[in-house]
């Protein structure tokens, strides 16, 4: 990956935590990595877990950023959030998966996206 893409992903995620924090989520930890994947942001929106996958693009001439969430990401998201919900003794609590859309243009603040209940759990997948 380039580092003007890192950059891009990195100041994305950090606008994302700040957007989040300014609407009531509580972030509960950063690129949480497990052998199964990672998830970029993991935090509570009053008493449900939210497991946050953030996109940030320079343009949209590739489509907008939360269409890059494809079913094999949100299928691996979902196996590492029961990890979590797992290892926390917390399958028993409410929890949704959203996705945070940043979107850069030249000179200009992002337009950011909060997607809450993005996609959900497929009922078919077991650990």
């Amino acid at each position: 990956m380039s580092s003007k893409n890192l950059n891009l992903g990195r100041n994305g995620e950090d606008a994302a935590v700040s957007y989040l924090e300014a609407n009531g989520y509580r972030i509960l930890a950063r690129n949480y990595k497990t052998r199964l994947g990672e998830i970029d942001i993991i935090a509570c929106d009053k008493d449900t877990f939210a497991f946050i996958e953030v996109k940030a693009r320079s343009s949209d001439i590739r489509g907008l950023p939360s269409e890059a969430v494809s079913v094999t990401k949100q299928r691996q998201i979902s196996k590492v959030a029961i990890l979590f919900l797992k290892e926390n003794k917390s399958l028993d609590k409410k929890a949704r998966f959203d996705v945070v859309s940043l979107l850069y243009t030249e000179g200009a603040a992002p337009k950011i996206e909060l997607i809450k209940d993005a996609f959900e759990l497929d009922s078919r997948f077991t650990f």
